[in-house]
C-alpha cells in the first residue's frame, strides 16, 4: 500500500493515540511488524507547541521512515502553519484529526467535534493539503451524531481536496468507544473513493483484523487499544494473514525482554521522574490478567525510581517462569484488550 509516494511495508498500522504512541512506542510496533505508525496529535496552537508535552511528541529522532506527524485544531491557518512545522521538523507524511472522540478536544472543535461543520472541514482539508508538499491524510469517524453520519460527504470532499489515504473509526464522537464498530460504512466508504480507506475500531486479534479487511475492502488496518501492552499483535495478524495459522502465545523470557527493553527506552526518551511514572501504565497493560498480577501493580505503584521499577518488573517475570513457559500459561483471567480502562 502507498501514502502518496510512500510505499509501507504492510498493510497494518499502528493508530496515533495521545499519551501512548510515543517514539518508544511507535519503534516496538514496527519492530513487532507493523508498516506504518502515526505520531501522538500535536496542537496547532502555536504558544503550546514548545511545551514539554509538545516537544516530546514531535521528536522523530532514528524513526524508520516514513515518519507521519498528526495534527489537531479547528483554524484552517494555525493547521496550516502547523504541517509546514512538522515538516521541517522531519514528517514526511502529515495526519489530520478529525476523529478524536476526548470532551478537551471537542469543546474546542476540534478532533471529530470538526464533523459538526462541514463547511469547515472543506476549508481546513484544502487548506492544509495545499500548504505542503507532502502527503496529507485523514483520520476521522462515521460522524458527530448517531443518525447524522455524513461521512460519505466527508470522504469525497477529502478525496476531492486531496487527501492522499483516510483512516476510518467505526464509530460516531457520540459512541465514543461505547457499542460496536461499524464496518458497513467503512465498506461503503471504500467503495467509493479511489484512494486508500484504512479501516479501525475494534480490530484485536489476527481473525478479526482478516474479517475486517475481507468485509470492508479496506487497503489496510489501523491498531490502537488492542496494541497497547500487547505490540506483538503486528507478528501475530501479519503471520495469520499470510499463512491463515495463528501463532503460540509469546515465551513468558519474550515478553520479560520486550517489557524491560521498553522501559529502558522510556527512561532515556523522558528522564527519571516522568520516566517512571508514564512506564506505569505500560507495565499495567503488559500485566492484565496475569497471575498475582493485582498485588504486583500495587507494589509497582509504589516504586518512585526508574531502577526500582525496572527490578520489581524483572522480578515479578522472573517468578512467572517459576510457574511456565508461554505466556498463556500464566494467564488467569481473560483480557479484553480493546478497554479504555
Amino acid at each position: 500500500m502507498y501514502i502518496g509516494s510512500y510505499q509501507l511495508s504492510n498493510n497494518l498500522i499502528v493508530a496515533p493515540m495521545a499519551g501512548v504512541t510515543d517514539r518508544p512506542f511507535r519503534s516496538l510496533c514496527k519492530y513487532f511488524g507493523a508498516g506504518h505508525a502515526v505520531s501522538e496529535m500535536m496542537t496547532s496552537d502555536k504558544t503550546l507547541r514548545l511545551s514539554k508535552k509538545s516537544l516530546y511528541r514531535a521528536n522523530f529522532d532514528g524513526e524508520l521512515a516514513p515518519i507521519s506527524a498528526q495534527i489537531a485544531g479547528s483554524d484552517p491557518h494555525d493547521l496550516a502553519e502547523a504541517a509546514r512545522y512538522q515538516v521541517a521538523n522531519g514528517a514526511q507524511i502529515v495526519d489530520i484529526n478529525m476523529g478524536c472522540p476526548a470532551k478537551k478536544v471537542c469543546n474546542k472543535l476540534a478532533g471529530s467535534a470538526l464533523l459538526q461543520d462541514e463547511d469547515l472541514v472543506a476549508r481546513i482539508l484544502d487548506t492544509v493539503v495545499g500548504a505542503v508538499d507532502v502527503p496529507v491524510t485523514l483520520k476521522t469517524r462515521l460522524g458527530f451524531l448517531n443518525g447524522q453520519e455524513n461521512i460519505l460527504r466527508v470522504a469525497k470532499r477529502a478525496e476531492q481536496a486531496g487527501i492522499a489515504a483516510l483512516a476510518l473509526h467505526g464509530r460516531t464522537r457520540e459512541d465514543m468507544y461505547l457499542n460496536t464498530a461499524r464496518y458497513s460504512l467503512i465498506k461503503e466508504v471504500k467503495s467509493m473513493l479511489n484512494i486508500p480507506v484504512i479501516a479501525n475500531g475494534d480490530i484485536d486479534s489476527p481473525e478479526k483484523a482478516k474479517y475486517v479487511l475481507d468485509f470492508t475492502g479496506a487497503d489496510a488496518i489501523m491498531i490502537g487499544r488492542a496494541a497497547q501492552g500487547r505490540p506483538w499483535i503486528f507478528r501475530e495478524i501479519a503471520h495469520y494473514l499470510v499463512t491463515g495459522e495463528k501463532l503460540s502465545s509469546p515465551s513468558i523470557a519474550e515478553v520479560q525482554k520486550v517489557l524491560l527493553g521498553h522501559l529502558a527506552e522510556l527512561y532515556e526518551f523522558y528522564g527519571e521522574y516522568s520516566g517512571c511514572r508514564i512506564s506505569r501504565k505500560h507495565i499495567a497493560w503488559y500485566t492484565k490478567g496475569l497471575r498475582s498480577s493485582n498485588e504486583f501493580r500495587q507494589n509497582m505503584y509504589r516504586v518512585e525510581s526508574t531502577a526500582e521499577q525496572y527490578k520489581v518488573v524483572q522480578d515479578y517475570f522472573n517468578q512467572l517462569l517459576a510457574h511456565g513457559e508461554i505466556m498463556s500459561d500464566v494467564q488467569v483471567e481473560t483480557v479484553n484488550l480493546l478497554d479504555t480502562k
